[in-house]
């Protein structure tokens, strides 16, 4: 099999921005503070060696290209962020290989909006989300000699409960109403997100790669609904493939039915270990499709960084990370490789 392996990351960078900014009344870092940090992400990078990464948590595009300028692994990679403000977080992308077709959702497309009855009236109505709490970027990237992969970068509403004016954090009942908040946040980007993916899955075959931090574990409700649900074993071959269509798959789950396996975890908080960083792909690249033109190889998590404050009374250090980072390879058949990606991309750029 003649093959092209890559390697895909996604690493959150714990608010990484440049020095003497300010964001959240408070955040701010010191020139010193920001070669410290610079001068991690820049071992980090090294320990990843990817081709294509996706970021979570960057203010500004400046300061990740300031650390990639240093980094001759990354001399020609190429960088977009979503939606930039300065003063707030955003996802990224670096490339090694060509970006084309970028799109920033911001807004829930209408398919993917969630509405509700109550027990009294019949009546629909509509949740009160139609934004993305992180704009999601979507970028194709042209891998050569394969052809193009299109990759999605996401940051879903984290678990940090959403409280309102008057009520008391230390209250129950008040913590209890602004936890389901977070969580029918999340619910909502997850059905929203799951509406785009869609109609970049349906009836394609063109490999599909998320990657991001969804504020979740990898078999939770939100997660699943991004990835789908597999088809009951009882269905007919062809229904099943319908499924399998617009299904995703988790690299750890792929990982886990292998011989080898890390711990995999890539948050902790109040003790828990928790996997909320994820890559998930198409059925493009799983190797139990019969159709597939590509497998996921190694997957590994660095995770050595983070800080469990129930055994140490240590603080997470802002010059690094509170999340692990997750990096897998793709083992791409260009054997199999669909070459009308690869015409129009050639004739594109002719």
């Amino acid at each position: 099999m003649n093959t092209k392996t890559i390697k895909v990351g996604t690493f959150n960078l714990m608010n990484l921005m440049m020095p003497n900014r300010e964001a959240y009344s408070s955040l701010r870092y010191t020139p010193e503070e920001f070669k410290m940090k610079s001068e991690w992400v820049n071992f980090m990078l090294g320990q990843l060696s990817a081709d294509v990464i996706g970021f979570q948590e960057c203010f500004h595009k400046q300061a990740l290209l300031s650390i990639i300028g240093k980094n001759s692994f990354y001399r020609n990679a190429e960088v977009v962020i979503a939606d930039e403000t300065g003063d707030l977080p955003r996802v990224a992308l670096l490339s090694k290989y060509p970006i084309e077709n970028i799109e920033i959702f911001e807004n829930f497309p209408k398919d993917g909006i969630v509405s509700v009855k109550t027990k009294t009236s019949q009546k629909q109505i509509d949740l009160p989300f139609d934004t993305f709490s992180r704009p999601i970027l979507k970028a194709d990237v042209y891998v050569k000699p394969f052809g193009i992969i299109t990759f999605f970068v996401i940051h879903l509403k984290s678990k940090r409960p959403i409280f309102y004016e008057g009520e008391n954090e230390n209250d129950p009942i008040d913590l209890a109403r602004a936890q389901v908040r977070a969580l029918m946040l999340r619910a909502a980007e997850s059905s929203a997100f799951r509406a785009i993916l869609i109609k970049h899955l349906k009836n394609q075959t063109r490999p599909v790669v998320v990657m991001g931090d969804v504020n979740d574990t990898g078999n939770s409700v939100t997660s699943r609904i991004i990835s789908g649900e597999a088809p009951q074993h009882k269905l007919p071959d062809y229904q099943k493939q319908n499924v399998w269509d617009v299904l995703l798959y988790h690299v750890k789950d792929i990982q886990a039915r292998r011989s080898y396996q890390d711990f995999y975890y890539t948050h902790i908080h109040n003790g828990m270990y928790e996997s909320l960083d994820h890559i998930m792909v198409s059925q493009e690249l799983v190797t139990e499709n019969p159709r597939n033109i590509g497998r996921v190889g190694m997957v590994k998590v660095f995770n050595d960084h983070l800080v469990d404050k129930t055994f140490s009374n240590a603080k997470q250090n802002k010059c690094t990370s509170d999340h692990g980072v997750v990096v897998c390879t793709l083992e791409l058949n260009i054997d199999k490789t669909n070459n009308s990606f690869v015409k129009k991309y050639k004739k594109h750029q002719n």
